[in-house]
């Protein structure tokens, strides 16, 4: 096994585990039938097509920063976590461990909701597209005369479907009740507004907006879990609440510069993606590592275990 196979190409062979699922950024391990290994690459996505470049570090950031937050909210939901240490993830090598080192979630084995849940505090991105057309978002209405990035009312749950091989699907809240039952739907709207405030809170205190961001839940023993990420750059829409402004579209802490570069190029955005130049690559390496740090208290180096 060789450093691009980790970072940046197909998904490694890892001694006796089974892997499960390559997705565009994990790659999921079966480690037994209670626990799963999460191993976050470096492959990077836009417009659901995955570069043919890595962007340094970038699993290492995610890892870091999901890890965080589930320990910082395990009072809001409990979540899949078990542990970050390659040495607590029976089977690997040595050699496997100094590769993965920083990279890896072991996790309690969930079954996943069939639903995304998206809260939204403010009116961008695709939210603000469906606004302009119809005044609503998700299908839910929205006081009229909203500007671009404005700050909602309150934030409000925008749930999508989880595809693997199409675009999610927006749902309304009663579509998406439907779809997965009272049961999980409650408690899952619950969560996720408890932990976009939570995250809202804890950011505002090192400069940083929350404008919208994705969460996972799934079931284990019967129990709802937080799941996969939570509050990253690559789940999150973050701005530095120092150049918001009403109206215009604030930097982000996370590959709005590969998006925006991808945005000037004859691309039409199908597979395979375009070669990246290293600038364009290093800009947003040094994004991710910058939110890293803010977000953490601390360089990515020390945050690697």
């Amino acid at each position: 096994m060789n450093h691009s196979d980790v970072y940046y190409g197909r998904a490694p062979r890892l001694g006796r585990l089974t892997l499960l699922v390559s997705g565009k950024v994990r790659d999921i391990y079966t480690v037994d039938a209670q626990h799963l290994l999460f191993v976050t690459s470096d492959r990077v996505s836009a417009f659901d097509v995955v570069m043919p470049q890595g962007i340094p570090y970038k699993g290492q950031v995610l890892t870091a920063i999901a890890a965080h937050w589930f320990e910082r909210t395990r009072d809001v939901i409990q979540n899949h976590l078990v542990s970050t240490r390659v040495e607590d993830v029976p089977g690997l090598t040595p050699e496997e461990h100094e590769v993965l080192r920083g990279r890896v979630m072991l996790v309690q084995r969930c079954q996943p909701t069939s639903v995304e849940w998206v809260v939204r505090g403010y009116l961008a991105g695709s939210g603000w597209k469906e606004y302009r057309e119809s005044g609503k978002v998700c299908g839910m209405a929205l006081p009229k005369g909203l500007a671009f990035c404005q700050k909602l009312p309150r934030p409000v749950l925008t749930p999508t479907t989880k595809e693997e091989r199409a675009h999610d699907r927006p749902l309304t809240p009663a579509e998406a009740r439907a779809r997965v039952g009272a049961a999980v739907f409650d408690p899952a709207e619950r969560a996720a507004l408890a932990l976009f405030e939570r995250g809202t809170q804890e950011l505002a205190r090192i400069g940083i907006l929350l404008a919208d961001t994705k969460f996972e839940f799934g079931l284990c023993d019967e129990r709802l879990l937080l799941i996969d990420e939570a509050l990253t750059p690559d789940s999150s829409r973050f701005w530095p609440a120092d150049a918001y402004r009403v109206g215009v579209n604030p930097p982000s802490y996370d590959k709005q510069v590969l998006r925006d570069y991808l945005e000037t190029l004859d691309w039409k955005k199908e597979p395979p993606g375009p070669e990246l130049p290293p600038a364009i690559v290093n800009r947003v390496s040094e994004r991710y590592l910058e939110v890293c740090a803010k977000i953490t208290g601390r360089a990515l180096a020390e945050v690697r275990t």
